[in-house]
C-alpha cells in the first residue's frame, strides 16, 4: 500500500510541519522538529496546551473546524497527530492538499477496538480470545456458553478508552450484561483474561519508502491500568520473543500502509506466547526513554518519517527506565497513600531532589494544574547498567511517594 500524498522528495528544514493536537506528546514533537530546524503549528482548541505553549503558532479550534483545518494545510508541508481520537475524518480532509503521517485510515482502524483486533488478526498477529458486542440486542443473542468461554474477562468499550478508562472486569454473564448497561450500551469487546507473566511494548518507525526501524523491547509496568514505569531493554524477553514482537509489529504497520512511528503492546503470558493488546498509531509513552536513552528519539523518528528524511539510528547507548509523574505526586502524604485528600492543596514537588540524581532526567509538560491521575511528566534514568538505573527510579519513586508495584 502506497502511502497518500508522499513527499516525492524529502521536505527539508525549514518548512512548516503541523500537529493536530496539543498535548504532551505534541510538545515534544514541537522540540525534536524546531531542534532540526523545522516550524511547527499546532492545532488545538485549549489556550493553554502544552504543545500550543511552545509551537511556532497555536491555531486554536476544534479538531473538525473546517477553516482550521484549511489553514493548517494550507501552511504545513507534512502533518501529524499526538493521539488516536482525533476525527479520522479531519485527517482525511487534510490529506487533500498535505501529506499526512499516520493517514486517517491507519488512526481510525487504532481508535476502534473491534476494528484494530480485526485488524491485527488479519495481520497473522494473535489477538486475546474476545466476543464483540455491538448493541444490546447482540447480547442477548450472545448464549451463555458463548460468553463463558471468555470469562472471566474484561468488557472494554470498542472507543474512546485508554488508561484504563471504558474497562469493566467481569466473571459471569449477569456481570457481563450489567457492566455492558452501565458502560451506556455502547459497542464493546469482552476480552477474556489471560495468565498474564508481564507487558511489552514494540516501537517502531516505518517511512515512506516502506523500510522500518526498530527500537528496543521495552517492559511496562501499569498501575490501575495508567503506565507506571517502562525498563529498557526488557529484563524479562528471550532474544526469541524480542525478535517475534518486533516482527509483529513490523507486520501491523507493512499492512496498515503506515508512516510513521507506531508502538504495539504485547501481553507475554504464562506459557511464553505472545499476544498484541492494541496500537498506538503515535510515538508512545513507553517510548519517552529514546530522548535520553537513545542515538534518535521516538519524537525525532516521527519528524524523519513524515518529511521523507532517511530514519534515524534507533540504538539504545544506555539502559534505562522511565517513571511516570502523575498529578498524584503534588498531593503526596507519603509512599503508598492515595495521595489526594479532599480540600488538600497542591504542593510542589522536590524537583530540586530529583535533579540532584545524577542518572535522572526531569522532563515536565507544562501543564497548569496537577490533578491526581493526570498525566504531569516523566523521569528518565539512564546508568551503565540496567541495575543501576532501576535502582535510582526505585530511590526516586520513593523520594516522589509513588508506589511502583
Amino acid at each position: 500500500m502506497t502511502p497518500d500524498n508522499s513527499p516525492v522528495s524529502p521536505i527539508l528544514p525549514g518548512a512548516w510541519l503541523g500537529m493536530v493536537g496539543g498535548g504532551q506528546l505534541g510538545r515534544m514533537f514541537c522540540f525534536a522538529a524546531q531542534a532540526m530546524g523545522y516550524r511547527v503549528a499546532v492545532l488545538d482548541p485549549d489556550a493553554t496546551s502544552p504543545a500550543g505553549a511552545v509551537a511556532d503558532r497555536h491555531i486554536r479550534a476544534p479538531y473538525d473546524d473546517p477553516a482550521a483545518l484549511t489553514e493548517l494545510a494550507r501552511l504545513c508541508a507534512a502533518v501529524s497527530t499526538e493521539f488516536e481520537n482525533v476525527p479520522a475524518a479531519s485527517l482525511d480532509a487534510l490529506a487533500k492538499s498535505t501529506f499526512v503521517s499516520p493517514a486517517g485510515r491507519c488512526v481510525a482502524v487504532a481508535q476502534d477496538r473491534i476494528a484494530e483486533k480485526r485488524f491485527i488478526a488479519a495481520a497473522g498477529v494473535p489477538v486475546a480470545p474476545h466476543v464483540v458486542i455491538e448493541s444490546r440486542e447482540a447480547l442477548d443473542a450472545i448464549g451463555d456458553e458463548a460468553l463463558a468461554a471468555v470469562l472471566p474477562g474484561i468488557l472494554k468499550t470498542a472507543r474512546m478508552g485508554y488508561d484504563g478508562k471504558g474497562q469493566i472486569r467481569v466473571t459471569n454473564a449477569e456481570e457481563v450484561r450489567e457492566a455492558y448497561a452501565s458502560l451506556g450500551g455502547v459497542p464493546c469487546v469482552l476480552e477474556k483474561r489471560l495468565p498474564l507473566k508481564f507487558e511489552v511494548s514494540a516501537l517502531i518507525a516505518r517511512g515512506v519508502s516502506g523500510v522500518s526501524v526498530v527500537y528496543p523491547l521495552a517492559q511496562n509496568v501499569h498501575r490501575d491500568g495508567v503506565l507506571s514505569h517502562t525498563i529498557v531493554p526488557a529484563p524479562d524477553a528471550s532474544a526469541a520473543l524480542v525478535q517475534q514482537a518486533q516482527q509483529a509489529a513490523i507486520q501491523i504497520a507493512a499492512k496498515l500502509g503506515y508512516v510513521g512511528v507506531l508502538c504495539v503492546e504485547f501481553f507475554i503470558l504464562e506459557d511464553g506466547s505472545l499476544v498484541a493488546n492494541e496500537m498506538a498509531p503515535r510515538p508512545h509513552n513507553s517510548g519517552h526513554y529514546t530522548v535520553d536513552a537513545c542515538a534518535t528519539s521516538q519524537f525525532e523518528q516521527q519528524v524523519r518519517a513524515m518529511t521523507g528524511m532517511p530514519l534515524g539510528d534507533t540504538r539504545q547507548h544506555s539502559p534505562a527506565v522511565m517513571l511516570n509523574i502523575l498529578g498524584d505526586v503534588w498531593f503526596a502524604v507519603g509512599a503508598g497513600e492515595t495521595k489526594a485528600q479532599k480540600g488538600a492543596a497542591p504542593v510542589t514537588p522536590p524537583w530540586d531532589q530529583v535533579a540532584a540524581m545524577p542518572s535522572a532526567r526531569l522532563h515536565l509538560y507544562g501543564k497548569e494544574e496537577a490533578r491526581p491521575g493526570r498525566k504531569m511528566g516523566h523521569v528518565n534514568f539512564t546508568a551503565p547498567t540496567l541495575d543501576e538505573a532501576r535502582s535510582a527510579a526505585r530511590d526516586c519513586a520513593r523520594l516522589l511517594h509513588i508506589a511502583t508495584r
